[in-house]
Order: structure tokens, then sequence, then C-alpha cells
């Protein structure tokens, strides 16, 4: 049996529309003033849509957001440790229906019953979900410190996918399609892999460690928006592909894509990510070293550490928690903190931030960095660039 489904009901709850209900949703849709939404918001509400969201049935409101900042928790005591809000300078009032338009997409996404209109302290937000307000540095803050004035809070209805069905075919994956994967596989602990950089000998490390002792592991890619510097999901689909492919045995991945862009929020966002894995049907999220954090803004065990800061019943997904990994020269091999005893002059750190930058900056890269068929089609990315992308190296470098 997979895991439940987040939410005391433990079941998913998508609120995408679909048939007739959908078609006459359109309509109406097109009749109501239109609220324009960022490629952020657009990723959240198809996360809702397809119930990777679960339980969500709209936007937060007030108390729910104050809650989630504080105590990662909604009014109702459900789990959730990152707001989900959306945001305008238009004239809203409670009461209002509107249609929520993506300028990305060039669609309506949903429409919305307004059921309360209200201010936030951004400051506070990322004081409590970035540890920092440093909005020149840290692409999260300057996300939330670039929001709209207010705050829209209500239900809403999902009307569309955007583009990631056809764009991402046979990659794109709602809940309801991973699970039944992993149930025709016969899996029933499953270990998400959070990816939005190509795999490195150390992302390939944790997966085969989490494959020792789950059914499978689900590789899934973020497929929404990045930053300047990071891999396009394309190109990281390729080199994937081809690792899982020469160097992993055969039903053992399962390869998937979301459609949310990152927030950057370290040890948050881990907890997010676990959260929506359990939806997605997953029993485990790996978490390495400085999962999904950006620049020094967060110790590199930071976001593993913060699972047992939360209620033991939080989540159903748990953590699978695996240390600081390289190529160690006189094991002549890949190891951990806990299995090397040999020094750091014998170490090859091994980091995507790094990788990237090598290959930008066209030098060579040892192969017990990456493996050759990923590195040929890293370097044709990089080669045919027209623009070079300055990346900064840090003190833990990216996680995953």
């Amino acid at each position: 049996m997979l895991v439940n489904p987040h939410g005391k009901e433990k079941k998913l709850k998508p609120l995408l529309l679909a048939g007739k209900e959908l078609e006459e949703e359109k309509k109406r849709a097109a009749t109501l003033k239109k609220i324009n939404i960022t490629s952020r918001e657009a990723g959240d509400l198809i996360m809702m849509g397809i119930g990777g969201f679960t339980p969500l049935d709209g936007f937060m409101g007030y108390e729910d957001w104050k809650d989630v900042c504080s105590d990662y928790r909604m009014i109702d005591g459900t789990f959730w440790p990152i707001p989900v809000t959306v945001s305008t300078d238009e004239d809203v009032k409670a009461g209002d229906e509107i249609a929520l338009y993506s300028e990305e997409y060039g669609e309506i996404m949903a429409t919305m019953k307004v059921k309360d209109v209200y201010k936030i302290d951004k400051e506070y937000e990322c004081k409590e979900i970035y540890r920092t307000t440093d909005a020149a540095e840290h692409p999260g803050v300057k996300m939330v410190m670039a929001q709209a004035s207010k705050n829209l809070a209500g239900p809403v209805k999902v009307l569309s996918q955007g583009t990631f069905p056809s764009e991402y075919l046979g990659i794109y994956l709602t809940p309801f399609e991973s699970r039944k994967l992993f149930v025709e596989k016969g899996w029933s602990t499953v270990a998400a892999f959070q990816t939005r950089n190509p795999m490195h000998r150390s992302h390939e490390y944790l997966c085969k460690i989490a494959i020792e002792t789950c059914d499978g592991v689900f590789i899934h890619m973020l497929l929404g928006k990045l930053k300047p510097g990071d891999i396009p999901s394309d190109v990281r689909q390729q080199a994937i592909d081809v690792l899982t492919e020469k160097y992993f045995v055969n039903n053992t991945i399962v390869i998937g894509g979301y459609p949310l862009d990152m927030r950057y929020a370290g040890p948050r966002e881990a907890l997010l990510h676990a959260l929506f894995r359990q939806n997605y049907g997953c029993s485990h999220l790996i978490v390495g070293r400085d999962h999904a954090g950006v620049g020094d803004f967060y110790g590199p065990f930071d976001a593993q550490k913060i699972f047992d800061e939360i209620p033991k019943d939080a989540l159903e997904t748990k953590p699978l928690k695996i240390d600081w990994t390289f190529w160690c020269h006189k094991c002549d091999g890949m190891a951990s903190m806990k299995t090397c005893p040999h020094g750091k002059e014998d170490r090859l750190i091994l980091s995507g931030t790094k990788l990237r930058k090598m290959l930008s900056e066209g030098e060579d890269v040892s192969d017990k960095f990456s493996r050759p068929e990923v590195l040929a089609i890293l370097r044709k990315y990089y080669e045919g660039l027209t623009e070079k992308v300055e990346i900064k190296t840090h003190k833990y470098s990216e996680g995953a």
C-alpha cells in the first residue's frame, strides 16, 4: 500500500474541472474580471488542480497565512510549511468572482470566489520562511517582496494545466498517474529525489542508496521557472534519461516532472517537497546536503534537521537523510562522511553549482564528477549559449 494523500480525508483533492463542467466554467470565466497572476501563482494553481497540493481548496486567507508562517499549520490544523497565496493591485473586494489570467500561458487558469482581501507583512513572511530579508541575493525573498500589495483568499476552480501536459509529454505526471505507475510496478515504498539540476555522481549515489532500502526511486524534476544560470528542463531531462538508461537497473526508477517554480526556501521547501511527494505516493524524500538551498543562507543539513522539529504525525512521507557524499580517490569510489576515513585532500566534493561553473567556463571535468554521457550533453548545451552566464559558487553549493 502506498502512503495516504496529505490531509484528514486521506484522499486526493484535485480542483481541475473536466468535461461539460469545464466548458461551462470557461464560458463564465470569460465574463469575469481578469486578474493577472505570476508564474509562481500559476504553478501553485496547477498543483491544486491536479491534486498535488491536496487538501487545499484555494489560496490562503490571512489567518492561514499567519499560522503557516509561524506554526507550520493552517487554522484547521492541517500541516503546511509555506504560504500559498495570490496577490494583486487591482480593485477587488470580498464577494467578487474573478478570473485568474496567466500572461505566460495566454489563458484564464482558474476562477475564484474572493472571500477575503488582506495585506501582509512581507518582511515577516521572508524572515519566517526564508530566514532572511535579503532581496538582492535571495531569489525567493525577491519574489515575495515583488508581490502585489494585496492578497486574495478564496476557493478556486482550476481550468487549465498550462502547456505542461503537451510540452513535457511522458515526463509531466499528476499524482493519480504516479500512484498508478507505482502500483503497476508493485512498489509500496518509493523514495522521491527532488532535482532542478542534471544529476552528477553524488546525485546518482544518493538514488542508489535509496534503491537499497526502497522498492524504487521517483526522480521528480521541477519543470517551472528557475533562476539565471540553472540548466533548462529539456537539457536536464536528456541528461537524466541517459544516466538512468546506462547506470541504473531496469524497473528501479520512474522519471517525472511537476509544474512548480523554485522558491529556494531551503528547510521550509524541503518540508513542502515531502508534503506534495506524499500526494504523489512517495513514502520517503531523499534529503542530502543543502536541499533546495541557495547561496550561504542555510547550513548544509538544515533541511534534514527541520524534520525533527515538526510533529511526528505531520507527514506520512519521511526524510531519507544522507550525509555529505563525494568521490574519494583513496577509497576509489563514492563515499560519505560516515563511510570514508580519509582526509579532505583525497575527496572530490561534487555540486551542481560547481559543475555548471566549470562547464560554463570550458574547463575539463573529471568522469569522477559526472558520467561521460551526461557531460557530453551538458557541454553541447554550454557550447550553444550565445551569452556567458555568471555562476557564483559558495560555501556549501546548491542542493538538488
